[in-house]
């Protein structure tokens, strides 16, 4: 289970209205064509990722410093952290070629989640850390927010009372400590490291939406992450421009 930074301010809004949502389009920077944003769901997988040797030592993602380097002016994304998204949508087009998931969801959650590592001032380390840590609001059963007491003596989250999500991609510690992995090769299964959250994520959202090329995978993945329909919209939102090259 996964929750927003600003769960407070969410409010559920049914699939019907979903997928009635109308294509948008963005105006481009100083007078440029204006960029359409494709309707429907799945997002598109974005651009094409060079083949890397995803077992490489080390942090792996690195080998996607060109590609990353090409883009994160027109998305608004960081090198490092787009060279997370795509590795990890590397490392499950290997691992799971089934499930076919785009370095673009994984971009859409975390834009949303923690503006890519960067909510309230956090930023990025070239190993993937993010510092500092980003913490959801206490779980506490409050307004729009489920009730989860600590599952963890606040080892992770920093609370001993509620549990919090925890990261860029926002995981609580009890999925956390069954869906973590370490990406960025240091040894650590670290939910505040870019990397490891990134293929983190990927790895839930296979595991819960199966073909994430279909339109009932992809909105069965997103609803497991996160169960409302407005959520998966912004998710959608984002993505879908991400894969037009843009900027939501």
């Amino acid at each position: 289970m996964m929750e927003r930074v600003n769960s407070r301010k969410r409010r559920a809004v049914g699939w019907a209205a979903l997928v009635t949502v109308a294509g948008v389009t963005l105006a481009g920077c100083g007078g440029a064509p204006r960029v359409a944003i494709p309707e429907g769901i799945p997002p598109g997988p974005g651009a094409a990722l060079p083949a890397i040797d995803v077992d490489a030592p080390g942090r792996a993602a690195e080998q996607l410093r060109g590609w990353a380097e090409e883009q994160p002016d027109a998305l608004g994304i960081g090198t490092l952290a787009l060279e997370a998204y795509g590795y990890a949508a590397a490392v499950m087009a290997q691992s799971r070629p089934d499930c076919g998931i785009g370095w673009t969801t994984v971009a859409g959650i975390a834009g949303v989640e923690s503006r890519h590592g960067t909510y309230r001032g956090s930023s990025v380390a070239p190993d993937g850390t993010v510092s500092p840590p980003i913490r959801g609001i206490p779980l506490d059963g409050g307004p729009g927010v489920a009730e989860i007491p600590d599952t963890d003596g606040g080892a992770r989250d920093g609370d001993a009372v509620h549990d919090r999500a925890m990261g860029p991609l926002q995981f609580i510690p009890e999925t956390w400590q069954r869906w973590g992995v370490d990406a960025n090769g240091d040894g650590v299964v670290d939910p505040d490291n870019i990397d490891d959250a990134a293929l983190t994520a990927a790895r839930y959202l296979c595991a819960r939406g199966g073909d994430l090329t279909t339109a009932d995978g992809w909105q069965r993945a997103l609803m497991a992450y996160n169960l409302s329909g407005e959520y998966l919209s912004d998710v959608r939102d984002r993505a879908a421009a991400y894969s037009v090259g843009t900027r939501p």
